[in-house]
């Protein structure tokens, strides 16, 4: 039998005020039914899973590490630019080019003693479900939507009611700007990150008759010289975003454009963001949202609080946040949907015009603000209307996408399926209504 750790005076004292907090019950707890005791040990077997290790993720590492938890795995397949290092702390010049998982994971073991990081350089894609049943909690830092989309489709399809270790946990933080958001997701006992598409809508396009006509802005300068000019000039074969040669020419552009209609305001750098579609990010933000998330991970490990989706009636499991004038915070509860692909059990209604030929049916869902389907797949009632893969069927179905939703023979209540190769495994049952 294996002797307990004895930790050297320096450790012990570094850890104390936070064991005052994690192994005594908070005043939203019941006293009788907390066990202060074992939370400790509990905390130090269970295996947290962090899913991105840039801006957000670079905090959360670090504070999940002085929270406590000693066995934490990280996913990120990006390596580190040098603009990175503005406010991805765990990172320095020497780390360029590197791996950011495998850096932050070394620098955190590094500065706090006794936590063991196990990095991941690939995609969240590149694994199954066994390897995600291995983490007691999932916290996700993640800058994509998709991204986010996939992992809690996964974690929806692995909870089983007759086996509670398969419910895992999501925690999720994004932020954008001086904005941000914590929430919690329990796989099909609450609300899911798909019920709460809508919230994060694509941007609006701005129309091509502005750009063309009448710009106001730097940013339709921008567009006007990535949409228009670059199409009808055509200065490289193919336009590659991450090419300063070709940003550069970009910027040229929109910089002309700009002094004819005495508009002020572009630069390259924001050239590279209009055309990027980068969202400036603010490290004060990162913080804060990090801490939220981390604060929930600690109150789901410890029991030691309420967490954001506690199971009950009203109980809030979604966390705003906003630091565009002074600071803002508010939590309330965003309702489970019956209708969500993910977690309900029932077609949503999608209103349609039935003169819509299935290539403009098609071409909706990338702008549906609860669907944004990149590459969708169509089925109907009994056939197939459309498939994107294999070429073979692609090629066999195209005909069907300049006939009319009419001329398919689709219905006031049809039901159709529709599939994207971004999300294997979930189906999107609509029912259409005919507007």
């Amino acid at each position: 039998m294996s002797s307990p750790e004895v930790l050297p005076d320096s450790e012990v004292k570094r850890w104390k005020y936070l064991n005052n907090v994690r192994t005594r019950p908070g005043a939203f707890v019941d006293p009788e039914g907390f066990d202060g005791s074992t939370v400790i040990e509990n905390m130090n077997k269970i295996k947290i899973l962090v899913i991105g290790a840039g801006g957000l993720g670079c905090e959360i590492l670090k504070n999940l590490a002085l929270s406590g938890f000693k066995n934490i795995s990280v996913i990120d397949m990006d390596t580190i630019d040098i603009s990175n290092l503005n406010r991805q702390f765990l990172f320095r010049h020497a780390d360029v080019g590197k791996f950011k998982a495998e850096v932050a994971a070394k620098f955190v073991e590094r500065r706090v003693k006794g936590v063991k990081i196990t990095p991941y350089n690939c995609k969240i894609q590149d694994f199954d479900e066994d390897f995600y049943q291995q983490f007691q909690i999932v916290v996700c830092g993640l800058d994509s939507i998709e991204a986010r989309r996939w992992i809690n489709a996964t974690l929806v399809n692995m909870a089983n009611y007759e086996n509670p270790d398969s419910m895992k946990p999501l925690i999720d933080g994004g932020t954008e700007g001086f904005k941000g958001q914590a929430r919690v997701i329990l796989p099909t006992m609450g609300s899911c990150i798909e019920c709460q598409l809508d919230m994060h809508a694509p941007r609006a396009a701005v129309p091509l008759c502005t750009l063309a006509s009448i710009p106001r802005q730097p940013e339709h300068c921008i567009e006007w010289a990535h949409v228009i000019a670059w199409d009808k000039e055509k200065p490289f074969p193919q336009l590659d975003k991450d090419d300063p040669e070709h940003i550069t020419w970009l910027f040229q552009k929109a910089l002309e454009r700009a002094k004819e209609f005495n508009i002020s305001g572009v630069t390259y750098s924001l050239t590279q963001g209009v055309v990027k579609n980068i969202i400036p990010a603010i490290a004060a933000t990162n913080s804060v949202i990090a801490a939220a998330c981390c604060n929930e991970a600690l109150k789901i490990a410890s029991s030691c609080a309420p967490f954001l989706g506690t199971p009950g009636e009203g109980e809030p499991n979604y966390m705003m946040y906003s630091g565009n004038d002074s600071i803002y915070t508010y939590t309330f509860k965003h309702e489970q949907k019956e209708d969500c692909p993910v977690c309900g059990m029932t077609a949503r209604v999608l209103k349609v015009n039935p003169k819509w030929t299935l290539e403009e049916l098609i071409e909706s869902f990338a702008t549906l603000p609860e669907a944004q389907l990149k590459k969708p797949s169509v089925r109907a009632e009994g056939k197939t209307l459309y498939m994107q893969l294999p070429p073979s069927l692609e090629e066999q179905t195209r005909p069907n996408l300049e006939k009319t939703l009419e001329q398919l023979g689709l219905t006031e209540g049809t039901e159709i399926a529709v599939t994207d190769p971004a999300f294997v495994g979930v189906v999107f049952n609509f029912s259409l209504k005919f507007a």
